[in-house]
C-alpha cells in the first residue's frame, strides 16, 4: 500500500494533493462551477467571483468550528484541477460531495481525490460513515459511487442516496491503491 498521511486535515497521495479552500481560490472554484463542461449536475450558479469569495469566508468559520471541510484538488506540481467537499459533519456521518474534476486532472484522478478525501473522513476525522446525493441522470458518477463500493440507499424524484461506511472502505482501500500504483499499459 502506498504511504499516505493526513496532515493538519491535508492530504497528499501519489499524484494529487487535497488541500483546504482559502479565499484566493474563489476564481478557480466560480470558473469551475459556471463552466458548461463541468456544471450540468450542480445546482445553478448565480454569483459572481466576489460572491464566491464571501462565501468561501464564511465556510472558513464553519471549518474552523470542524462542521465542514472544502479542498481544492491540485496536482503535485500545484496545477489546481478540482474541488470536493465534506460537510453536514454530525454524530458518527458526514456528507461527501461538490466533487469535480476539470481537465487538468491526471489519470486516475476520480478513484484517488475519493481515496484521498474518504481518508480524510473516515481516517483524519474519525467518522464512521459518509452519505452521498447523485442527480439520477449523473449515471457517470452513479457508476463510479458503485464500483467503489458505495450502497444505495434511496432515491426521490431527483436524486440517488449512497451511503460508505468506514469499514466498506477501509476492506477496499488496498484494492484501490494497488489501481492507483498500476502502470499504464
Amino acid at each position: 500500500m502506498a504511504e499516505w498521511m493526513v496532515d493538519n486535515l491535508e492530504i497528499t497521495g501519489l499524484c494529487l494533493r487535497l488541500r483546504l479552500v482559502v479565499p484566493e481560490d474563489a476564481r478557480f472554484i466560480h470558473a469551475l462551477r459556471t463552466d458548461p463542461a463541468y456544471n450540468s449536475h450542480l445546482s445553478p450558479v448565480t454569483g459572481t467571483v466576489t460572491d464566491q469569495r464571501r462565501w468561501i469566508e464564511n465556510y472558513k468559520i464553519r471549518e474552523a468550528a470542524g462542521a465542514e471541510f472544502y479542498y481544492v484538488i491540485e496536482r503535485l506540481d500545484g496545477t489546481p484541477c478540482g474541488v470536493v467537499r465534506l460537510y453536514d459533519i454530525a454524530g458518527d456521518s458526514f456528507t461527501w460531495g461538490s466533487w469535480i474534476l476539470d481537465h487538468n486532472k491526471p489519470p486516475k484522478a476520480a478513484l484517488e481525490s475519493a481515496v484521498l478525501s474518504f481518508g480524510i473522513g473516515f481516517e483524519g476525522l474519525g467518522l464512521h460513515r459518509a452519505l452521498i446525493d447523485v442527480r439520477k441522470d449523473n449515471t457517470h458518477a452513479t457508476a463510479f459511487y458503485r464500483r467503489f463500493g458505495m450502497t444505495e440507499t434511496g432515491a426521490d424524484t431527483e436524486n440517488l442516496y449512497f451511503m460508505l461506511s468506514r469499514d466498506d472502505f477501509r476492506r477496499n482501500r488496498d484494492s484501490f491503491m494497488n489501481i492507483l500504483q498500476e502502470q499504464p499499459t
